[in-house]
């Protein structure tokens, strides 16, 4: 090769080199979009956002209540789970020695008229074995028993003769006793209550309450009760999963249900009656939508504390003689009416009401705040839901003409074709579908029923057991919530919880197990929108080619010592956002000092939070020291960022 072809190749390939450096800077600079995000902060273009927006919504699925929020440990406490006839299934209970030494069924003994079984217990054994023979109860998926902590035992128990009884909190396998307690028995012909406190000399994350005695002879067991003693305020419900629950600072909560209250047969729905009263003599029911067994010692007058205890209005979702597969006709519905009636006499009567007398001797003489109350779940297409709606509803607004009622048909898009102060709607979709759905109430009509949004989420294949991506979706409709709260009155994510060991339905907000719990990335989301509830709400506008990726909102909300200007913006596409923000308008200006940024994001869309990892996808809280009228930031790809303007006390006019 002579030089002046040499020289050709060096030429060439430096050009190549640099077409391509251009090219690879080119891509570079095409993955940092920029946009403009203007806030109009002025008072007369802002609005208040209902002081209703945010609540949550329980429902007895997963084990969310049995197993979850309510603290009892034992499972099929009564022994009713098996049915009225017997001898029945006695599980989770198992026995403690042989078919040689022990021999144990069910008849219909019981005390308690209402829930009949209880457990007939023989001892065969004349030398029975060290330690004994009897029963034993794993609880839900095990009893977490932790050192120091006292547990309170009740059963009732009958012997004709007296007899030594053994409670022992142990291991799964009974090698290890935490706690033990002798129980003398008198020999007598009616049933007795026994009440014990248990300390735990040890921690056991599986645990068991297991009844012993090395006596030949016959006991009758029912009711068997094991509380932790540190439920929050008293009440019957585990702190730590109330403590999440309260971080969300909800306003209102809907209970029960949700398909728990329809059951797949009517048979089967949830009857507030029958969970009302002294705990004893409740008589459970068998859920078949979720398919388990509740004793109902959560029940109506639970949730109604539970509202109180987490200072959120009560939303009672009550069956409208509807359940998945049969129908009451609405000719025979005054039965169901009155019922629904004397519930709401049982939540608001005075004291010296027939069921205000009720609620009062459970220990409450004041009566519950209940002013919302929801006619039936999902059932607007059903047969009857129109005619049994239209009796309860006329019946509900004679007696109680305050309460705002809820229909189950969604006027999002037409009108209703019958009275109503609310509608229900409810959405699961793929994360795309509900991103694009942040301007669905856009076109909603300013007129007649307010949305009540009491079911979103996104599920299936990219929520995962609940991903970053569906949170980003989440957060971009709840930003089109904010902006159309003149139409839409109350939202709640669904489901809240989930048992590790029952995950019927992924993704939900709260995972735990008998230990343990994490909050999901959709969880977290909703952690900076809790103030968002009484908030003024401001016009925003955003200028970009990539709009179409970004969602936002803009609020202002006071602490109790400051106010702060509220932007938060989803970036819902692959790429970072140079993101220059403008607020007009204000009343106050800017401060720095104590201004911040809280950023959900993570390396992958699809990332998970774990009892592992439980802090994978969280909020990163920063100071934000460039915080002013005018900014530039930067937003992460897939990421929802919440910017907090704390604004100054005095007002910009008198500073001029």
């Amino acid at each position: 090769m002579d030089s002046r072809e040499s020289s050709v190749t060096t030429i060439f390939c430096f050009l190549l080199l640099f077409f391509l450096g251009c090219k690879c800077l080119a891509s570079e600079l095409e993955a940092t979009q920029t946009a403009v995000l203007k806030v109009d902060a002025s008072p007369q273009l802002a609005r208040q956002i209902p002081d209703t927006l945010f609540g949550i919504f329980f429902e007895e699925i997963n084990h969310a209540g049995a197993g979850g929020i309510w603290a009892e440990l034992v499972s099929n406490r009564g022994f009713e789970a098996g049915g009225p006839h017997t001898p029945s299934n006695i599980d989770p209970w198992s026995i403690i020695g042989d078919d040689s030494s022990i021999f144990v069924a069910t008849d219909l003994t019981s005390c308690f008229s209402r829930n009949i079984v209880a457990l007939r217990m023989e001892v065969l054994c004349d030398n029975c074995p060290a330690g004994g023979v009897g029963i034993y109860n794993p609880g839900f998926w095990g009893m977490n028993i932790e050192d120091g902590k006292t547990y309170n035992l009740v059963m009732y128990v009958k012997s004709p003769e007296t007899v030594e009884l053994t409670v022992s909190l142990t291991s799964s396998d009974g090698s290890q006793n935490l706690a033990s307690a002798t129980i003398p028995v008198s020999g007598a012909s009616n049933w007795t209550k026994l009440e014990q406190e248990l300390v735990a000399k040890g921690t056991n994350r599986t645990s068991r309450l297991q009844i012993t005695t090395n006596k030949k002879g016959v006991v009758w067991f029912d009711q068997v009760s094991l509380m932790p003693s540190d439920t929050y305020k008293g009440h019957g419900f585990r702190t730590e999963l109330i403590s999440m629950l309260l971080d969300l600072k909800p306003r209102f909560l809907r209970f029960p249900g949700g398909c728990f209250v329809e059951g797949e047969w009517l048979r089967n729905a949830f009857r507030w009656r029958e969970s009302i009263g002294p705990w004893e003599e409740r008589p459970g029911h068998f859920g078949d939508v979720w398919h388990y067994w509740t004793d109902d010692g959560l029940g109506y007058y639970e949730f109604l504390q539970l509202s109180e205890d987490l200072g959120a209005a009560p939303i009672w979702v009550f069956n409208n003689g509807i359940s998945h597969n049969d129908e009451v006709d609405t000719a025979a519905i005054a039965p169901f009416v009155k019922d629904v009636l004397d519930s709401l006499e049982f939540a608001r009567g005075s004291a010296e009401s027939t069921w205000g007398s009720v609620r009062a001797a459970m220990g409450h003489p004041e009566p519950f705040p209940v002013k919302y109350v929801a006619i039936g779940n999902e059932d607007c297409g059903k047969n009857f839901y129109r005619g049994n709606y239209l009796k309860f509803y006329n019946a509900i607004r004679e007696a109680y003409p305050d309460i705002q009622m809820i229909s189950n048909c969604d006027a999002s898009s037409r009108p209703l074709d019958h009275p109503a102060d609310l509608y229900d709607f409810h959405v699961y979709t793929d994360s795309k579908t509900l991103f694009s759905m942040k301007s669905t109430f856009d076109r909603s009509s300013r007129n007649g029923p307010k949305a009540f949004v009491s079911e979103y989420a996104v599920w299936r294949s990219d929520a995962g057991r609940g991903s970053l991506l569906a949170s980003l979706a989440e957060a971009a409709f709840l930003t089109g919530l904010e902006k159309n709260s003149d139409v839409v009155w109350m939202a709640s994510y669904a489901p809240l919880f989930v048992n590790n060991n029952d995950q019927t339905w992924n993704p939900d907000a709260i995972v735990f197990n008998s230990w343990q719990q994490y909050g999901t990335p959709s969880y977290w989301m909703q952690t900076l929108f809790r103030e968002s509830s009484g908030a003024m709400i401001h016009p925003t506008t955003i200028t970009s080619r990539y709009s179409g990726s970004l969602a936002a909102s803009a609020i202002t909300w006071q602490d109790s010592e400051n106010s702060f200007l509220r932007v938060k913006i989803v970036n819902f596409g692959s790429d970072a956002v140079s993101l220059t923000v403008s607020a007009a308008g204000l009343q106050a200006r800017v401060n720095a000092v104590g201004s911040s940024a809280t950023v959900l994001t993570s390396g992958n869309v699809m990332d998970e939070n774990s009892f592992s990892n439980p802090n994978k996808v969280v909020p990163v809280k920063s100071q934000l020291p460039n915080a002013a009228e005018q900014m530039q930031v930067r937003l992460a790809p897939h990421s929802f960022t919440s910017f907090d303007l704390a604004l100054a006390q005095s007002k910009l006019v008198a500073e001029m």
